[in-house]
């Protein structure tokens, strides 16, 4: 299972049946758990540790250094990768920036071609992630995201759950978990096939509704709108929804782009 191309440092701990292709390398301190794909001149570099059944794509690389002009090389620190991740072609993960700390992906991610994942973000399960996605350091992401080909995260940036992203969209501001954003830092709708797909049931999504008009098509100052909902009952999708928006954020809220009618657009 393992080409003799390969290049394998003696520390580096493999589990059983993991494949590994020609010229591929493995540094030392590295840990691949059972059953992993680590596909011809993919890179797994040091502080890496893998789960279970991943597949690490042709040409990828795991664990390089942060691009942080402070960092130094000989930091020691991790990236952690769940199981049952797809890593394909030339995507690149880097190690946190922070000794003894980890850029931590979860399980069942699909990260297509040349997508970055930056120093100490922390990315959730079962998203999707385009070609050429770009994450900056200290990104969070939750589950069940789809992020468009091309798009770009800002530094320190928050992603709920069940975020659609279009494509070469540009987000320097945080998105609320259950929404659709594109283009510059904006928020263009609620989630509504990808709750449904999910299985939210009616009454969940007709609470996500209403916060969602309240919260972005309503106009109202955001925390007096937190204020009129914190006592309410709400089910467990509104209540995260309504957490992340009360939440600490060091980037702000991505905005709604209310429409203007014509008969008021003749007046301006």
């Amino acid at each position: 299972m393992i080409h003799p191309t390969a290049i394998i440092a003696p520390e580096a701990k493999l589990g059983d049946g993991v494949e590994v292709g020609a010229y591929a390398i493995i540094d030392a301190d590295v840990e691949i758990g059972d059953r992993c794909r680590i596909l011809p001149q993919a890179q797994i570099l040091r502080g890496c540790r893998l789960g279970q059944e991943n597949t690490i794509g042709r040409g990828a690389i795991l664990g390089g250094d942060p691009q942080d002009l402070s960092f130094e090389s000989a930091t020691s620190s991790q990236l952690i990768l769940g199981k049952g991740n797809t890593i394909r072609e030339h995507v690149t993960l880097h190690r946190s920036a922070t000794a003894g700390q980890a850029t931590i992906i979860g399980d069942a991610n699909f990260l297509m071609v040349g997508a970055h994942i930056g120093h100490d973000s922390k990315i959730g399960d079962r998203n999707v992630l385009a070609n050429n996605c770009l994450l900056a350091g200290h990104v969070e992401v939750g589950s069940n995201c789809f992020l468009g080909g091309g798009s770009g995260y800002h530094q320190f940036l928050r992603v709920g759950d069940y975020v659609m992203a279009q494509g070469n969209g540009s987000f320097s501001k945080d998105l609320p978990p259950f929404t659709t954003a594109a283009l510059y830092n904006q928020i263009i709708g609620l989630n509504s096939i990808g709750l449904r797909r999910a299985g939210y049931s009616t009454e969940e999504r007709r609470e996500l509704k209403q916060l969602f008009t309240l919260f972005f098509r309503s106009g109202s100052n955001r925390a007096t709108a937190l204020e009129s909902v914190t006592n309410q009952n709400w089910g467990a999708p509104a209540k995260k929804l309504i957490e992340f928006l009360g939440g600490a954020s060091t980037k702000g809220v991505c905005s709604m782009k209310l429409r203007i009618s014509k008969k008021n657009t003749a007046k301006i």
